[in-house]
């Protein structure tokens, strides 16, 4: 038997298995905002899982002790579908994510997730990377309510070094997960020298524009040494407002800062009057000025799931 790159499908005997389907090696409860997603349910509690495994093998990766271990190394608890949305059910939430590691590698699983929910009022939504092909992208999304995907670089070279993976599927994934009309936020996290220059900035912020519109939420999030990226510092938050600011001067809406408690970019601003919407701190919300997805002050419709 023989296991593909991400160490969960094992080829027995020309037939390929998974080997993660209901095996849960990490439940948690988390905000939404954790995730980060900032136009989806703000407020809400989300019942979180993951299996061991990756598709991507990221120096920075933060859940490295999951990500990059084989089932058999992590401790299982075995979850099938039914019981994962009844346990959610349980604790009064009604969303699931899958999380942490990567969904794509425990996607039959995540998939099974999604429809039992549907079946008992209660929605999934994925934390991605985004490295896989269009058409299985789409199909999963079908099936769930929301999609944050991890978009590491605007350059090949990044890709191929930090995360021994390619751009392109990744930007095709995300187009592709937008045309379904699901939910999308992208977050971009910034490593000091390696994808931080204004150049690649602002090619992001134009990318996004032109290919996912000015309204879906871009979040540029903090940089930490970790596992195998230690030799540099965390992000200068100078960095990330700058960031934050090419972004804006191209067209977008809606540009995060995250991982920087208190920062002006953690809160939404309505675009046409420029008043705080949701002013957050941290994960928690202090202030929700929407009304019926709506501005307040002004009436701008602001895009999003509110209710």
């Amino acid at each position: 038997m023989e296991r593909g790159y991400c160490g969960v499908r094992e080829n027995r005997a020309g037939e390929y298995y998974t080997v993660v389907y209901s095996r849960a090696c990490t439940t948690q409860v988390d905000p939404i905002e954790k995730k980060p997603l900032f136009h989806y349910l703000p407020g809400s509690l989300i019942y979180s899982f993951s299996t061991a495994g990756c598709n991507l093998a990221c120096k920075n990766c933060q859940n490295w002790q999951i990500s990059q271990s084989r089932p058999e190394q992590v401790k299982e608890l075995r979850l099938p579908p039914a019981e994962m949305v009844a346990q959610a059910r349980t604790r009064g939430l009604r969303l699931i994510a899958g999380t942490y590691a990567e969904p794509v590698v425990f996607y039959e699983y995540l998939e099974e997730v999604a429809r039992e929910g549907k079946k008992r009022g209660v929605t999934t939504i994925a934390i991605t990377a985004g490295y896989i092909n269009p058409n299985p992208m789409q199909r999963l999304c079908r099936e769930l309510g929301a999609i944050k995907i991890d978009l590491k670089s605007m350059r090949e070279d990044f890709y191929r070094k930090n995360c021994s993976a390619k751009l392109k599927p990744v930007l095709e994934a995300i187009v592709a997960a937008k045309q379904t009309g699901i939910w999308l936020e992208l977050v971009y996290l910034i490593i000091p020298t390696m994808n931080d220059g204004d150049p690649e900035i602002t090619d992001l912020a134009r990318w996004v524009k032109a290919n996912l519109g000015p309204d879906v939420p871009l979040h540029f999030s903090r940089f930490y040494p970790t596992y195998r990226l230690t030799n540099l510092p965390p992000t200068p938050v100078e960095t990330l407002t700058r960031c934050r600011d090419l972004s804006m001067a191209q067209g977008l809406h809606y540009v995060y800062v995250g991982n920087v408690p208190g920062h002006p970019g953690e809160s939404t601003y309505c675009p046409k009057c420029k008043r705080v919407l949701i002013q957050r701190e941290v994960f928690t919300i202090r202030q929700n000025n929407l009304r019926g997805g709506k501005c307040k002050y002004c009436g701008q419709a602001v895009p999003g799931v509110w209710a």
